[in-house]
């Protein structure tokens, strides 16, 4: 069974997520359940589908979530240190074609989020920097080709 690197905040929000499932929205779909049957012929309900079939797709999360923790490794991020990107690692790098300069922290695949610049661990970009210090240059093979990047500044939370 393979290991999911996550930081302890990306294990909290998973672990949020799935007691919000587990306490709140099942509680939700069995009341909309029990509802819609009260309704009568269930074979013509779009109600008591529709509940049926949200039921379903909460029971799969729960079941995925509980799958993925049992196999999460959770990392704490605040303890790390050094010049070297890893996992937990924020890292500054600049485009050297474009000159565009980007932050990434380096997080599990279970808490990415470009738009907050969290890139997952497995990603193209993060695989690359790993085990490198700050003024090496990178090549990053992208879908639309490679790309060079150096690494201007690497820190820990």
């Amino acid at each position: 069974m393979d290991r999911i690197p996550i930081t302890k905040e990306g294990y909290e929000k998973v672990k949020a997520e799935l007691e919000r499932l587990k306490k709140v929205e099942r509680r939700e779909v069995i009341k909309a359940i029990e509802e819609a049957r009260g309704h009568g012929d269930l074979s013509e309900n779009a109600e008591y589908d529709a509940a049926k079939e949200r039921q379903g797709m909460i029971e799969a999360r729960i079941a995925e979530l509980e799958s993925k923790m049992a196999r999460f490794e959770v990392i704490d991020t605040s303890k790390l240190k050094g010049d070297k990107v890893v996992f937990g690692a924020t890292v500054k790098i600049e485009n050297l074609d474009t000159g565009e300069i980007k932050t990434y922290k380096i997080v599990g695949p279970d808490e990415s989020d470009i738009s907050k610049g969290y890139i997952s661990i497995i990603s193209p970009i993060a695989r690359a920097l790993v085990g490198k210090k700050v003024g090496d240059d990178v090549t990053v093979i992208a879908p639309n080709g490679e790309v060079e990047y150096e690494i201007l500044e690497i820190s820990f939370d």
